[in-house]
This record gives structure tokens, C-alpha cells and sequence, in this order.
């Protein structure tokens, strides 16, 4: 039974959430040949002020980006 855990900043919306489940879902069942049924995934949302790249915090390179733009 696979439970998998995927990492993404807050601000996606629910209808973007559904089609990650979706796909990740999809994608284990090929790769696995196991049922849909028995595979969980966690969405693990945190706060863009807790992650940086190159020293810059990702909420002030990308200010307002993904604040239910479904992007």
C-alpha cells in the first residue's frame, strides 16, 4: 500500500490539489500495477516564508504568484 507525501507551498487551489491526487494516483498504479484504492498521498502545504533558493525566500521572488491564481 503506498503512501506517498508531496510537498507544495500554500496557495494551490482545491481543484489543482484534486488533479495532483489524480495524477500521482495514475502515475503509481502504471508504475506499480497496484489498485487505486490502495495507495494514500498526503499533501504537506507550508508557508513560502519558510523556503529559500539562492538565499532568497520564495515569497519575495515570487510575490502573489500562487495566491489562488491556479497557477
Amino acid at each position: 500500500m503506498p503512501f506517498v507525501t508531496v510537498q507544495i507551498g500554500k496557495g494551490h487551489s482545491i481543484e489543482k490539489k484534486r488533479k495532483l491526487a489524480q495524477a500521482v494516483t495514475e502515475a503509481l498504479v502504471s508504475a506499480l500495477g497496484t489498485k487505486p484504492e490502495w495507495i494514500t498521498i498526503h499533501i504537506d502545504e507550508f508557508e513560502r516564508d519558510n523556503w529559500a533558493v539562492g538565499g532568497v525566500l520564495h515569497s519575495d521572488k515570487h510575490a502573489g504568484r500562487h495566491e489562488e491564481t491556479g497557477r
